[in-house]
């Protein structure tokens, strides 16, 4: 909407100026060739500029993302709060608001976070050697069934699985699938329950050490 307020209103007001000078009996003819003339010098000048409208008008079209869709490019992710005629409003999680060119979003790799409707929530833990995998993963799961903001529907069901073989524990991880607008509180809470959890079921979470023999 704001996209489209812009460049009508720039048209409004052309035509406007246009009108007026002719009922001033202004020779619209020169005008508009001078005119063209002048939006070409313009033009190339701005070519930045005018690839910035350019790349706004391929996003509308395209719709990679929209107003409201959380998204990440070149390092930068927030909120999408307006998509202007040349430039594209972002919103960041600790508030900040960020001003990305049209051409930024429109020609480089997009990551949309919103867009599928739901996230999977990942938590890497490592449990000491010697400890019991499979007990670790039934505490650990039988966790997650507790969240009402976790997915428990077939094919969305949380599981932990081993992630590898590290140098002092066995890596494990925990993952399940939420709304996109859930991602950051489950994420929060889930990774101090894992650590809790492992804590009251005596599974131990090791330092990192070095066994050095003389």
């Amino acid at each position: 909407q704001s996209f489209l307020h812009s460049v009508i209103d720039i048209i409004l007001k052309t035509l406007l100026i246009i009108a007026v000078a002719e009922m001033l009996g202004i020779q619209m003819t020169s005008f508009i060739a001078i005119l063209g003339a002048a939006g070409l010098a313009v033009g190339m000048a701005l070519q930045g500029t005018l690839q910035n409208f350019a790349g706004g008008v391929i996003i509308l079209i395209l719709k990679p993302f929209k107003v409201g869709d959380f998204i990440e490019q070149g390092g930068l992710s927030g909120t999408v709060q307006e998509i202007q005629i040349f430039n594209t409003i972002l919103r960041t999680l600790d508030n900040k608001i960020v001003i990305v060119p049209n051409t930024q979003l429109a020609t480089n790799t997009v990551t949309n976070y919103t867009r599928s409707g739901k996230r999977r929530v990942e938590v890497n833990v490592g449990i000491a050697y010697g400890e019991d995998v499979n007990k670790a993963r039934e505490v650990l799961v039988e966790m997650t069934q507790k969240y009402p903001l976790i997915m428990q529907d077939e094919g969305n069901e949380p599981s932990v699985v081993v992630m590898g073989l590290g140098n002092s524990s066995v890596d494990l991880q925990v993952r399940a699938w939420v709304k996109s607008d859930d991602y950051l509180t489950v994420l929060a809470a889930l990774q101090q329950d894992t650590y809790e959890t492992l804590g009251k079921n005596n599974i131990e979470i090791p330092f990192s050490q070095m066994t050095v023999h003389i």
